[in-house]
């Protein structure tokens, strides 16, 4: 049986550049972590012990890079097998993936939109639909940050709420993707978290992004979450309730007391909420 991850539980992503400080933190500096199966599948040795005895101290949550779910390529249901595989052995409670496409005659390298129409919706939630038979869980989509727009036919928001209805998965709600995209396209980041549907929210994500200019944010996930960020993940858990929540820091680590300042903010928000 997977451990579940505490409703009201703080995260912080588990990367190999914080793995002996994750190792040596003091209890209870978190609440659970984080990894990209991607980028565990196979590996052994040091690196492998390591992620054993974290995964056997912690709860671990995952989340997916490559399945390419709204992608023209078939899915890879090798790479399926090898993440059921290695959810079961680390007792998984949580998987999620990105809402976007990475692969199309080849990896890309990157996570791109999707075009918000209505055959965009019948073509990834079928996708979902049959990574979670593969997969024996539901998944959580991620609402994904992005630059240039799609084609769409679709508002944003509608697009989201008809493939989580056609797919019957559930939502990683990216507070800080939320944000970066308000600002970069023009709408009213609270207004975009109120539409999401509450009951299907398994999750949330904050991170840093930068300020390219007063309409441009990137989002980067190599800085500390900025105020504006943190007031709309309090807004969040007013409008929805608290979920287990991640802080997702992926370069310009600090030293580790630095995150874990910044979980302590995730369960101070969290304490707070209704």
């Amino acid at each position: 049986m997977a451990e579940a991850l505490p409703p009201r539980g703080a995260g912080l992503g588990l990367r190999r550049a914080l793995l002996d400080e994750l190792i040596g933190a003091p209890a209870g500096a978190f609440d659970f972590l984080e990894c990209a199966p991607d980028n565990w599948i196979g590996v052994g040795g040091a690196l492998g012990e390591q992620l054993e005895t974290l995964t056997a101290r912690h709860p671990l949550s995952c989340h997916g890079l490559s399945l390419s779910l709204g992608g023209p390529d078939p899915l890879d249901h090798a790479f399926l097998r090898q993440t059921r595989d290695f959810l079961d052995r680390h007792q998984v409670a949580l998987y999620s993936e990105h809402l976007s496409y990475c692969a199309a005659n080849g990896h890309l390298y990157d996570l791109l939109p999707l075009p918000f129409t209505e055959e965009a919706v019948v073509h990834v939630a079928a996708r979902i639909r049959q990574a979670q038979d593969a997969l024996g869980r539901r998944i959580a989509v991620e609402n994904v940050s992005y630059y240039a727009a799609p084609f769409r036919q679709l508002a944003e928001i509608d697009f989201i709420n008809a493939v989580l209805a056609e797919a019957d998965c559930d939502l990683l709600l990216d507070v800080n993707n939320v944000y970066v995209n308000a600002i970069n396209h023009g709408y009213d980041a609270r207004a975009f978290i109120n539409a999401m549907p509450a009951a299907r929210i398994a999750s949330y994500h904050v991170a840093g992004h930068f300020d390219e200019a007063d309409d441009l944010k990137i989002d980067t996930h190599g800085t500390a979450v900025k105020d504006e960020v943190w007031a709309l993940l309090g807004f969040a858990y007013a409008s929805h309730g608290v979920r287990p929540t991640l802080l997702e820091r992926d370069f310009n680590f600090p030293p580790l007391p630095v995150l874990v300042d910044e979980v302590a903010r995730i369960r101070a928000l969290q304490a707070a909420a209704p």
